[in-house]
């Protein structure tokens, strides 16, 4: 391995446990509190999607779903979004990994009122379907978006 792609693995690694907005450890869920309301962190988040010319997919208000069926949920909203320059070669080294692609972001309220905003990393993901070193650059570079996304859209 050349030093700077090591330098740069690094600077990665230390960025990702110095994340101090992290707050739950469930395996593979990387979940950060909201500055904002629900529907304006869902608004921030679909507009920095956009904005780096990614695709949405689909937008899943569960909440509404579940008022639809006359059933109480506090607000609950996926974003699916992604593009095939940065699933593919994931999909190419482990096609099972298209199950959890495209990318998703939820922005949830817990029962304090506070708003959080979930996603699932992007190792995690490559770790559960085996994607091979060839991947690696397509992970950090997936890793280093959905971070500076979910930051752009949580904080101020």
């Amino acid at each position: 391995m050349r030093l700077p792609a090591l330098i740069r693995i690094l600077a990665l690694v230390a960025t990702v446990c110095s994340w101090e907005t992290q707050a739950m450890a469930t395996d593979g869920l990387i979940t950060i509190k909201s500055s904002f309301g629900p529907e304006d962190t869902m608004k921030r988040l679909e507009a920095e999607v956009k904005a780096r010319g990614l695709t949405v997919f689909a937008h899943v208000d569960h909440a509404a779903g579940a008022a639809a069926v006359e059933l109480k949920l506090r607000p609950t909203d996926l974003l699916v979004f992604g593009n095939a320059k940065g699933g593919t070669p994931l999909m190419q080294q482990a096609q099972t990994v298209g199950i959890d692609l495209p990318l998703k972001a939820l922005v949830w309220q817990d029962d304090q009122g506070t708003t959080w905003l979930s996603y699932n990393d992007p190792a995690y993901l490559a770790g559960r379907h085996g994607v091979g070193e060839q991947a690696k650059a397509a992970v950090t570079a997936m890793t280093g978006a959905l971070h500076a996304i979910a930051t752009r859209a949580a904080t101020p």
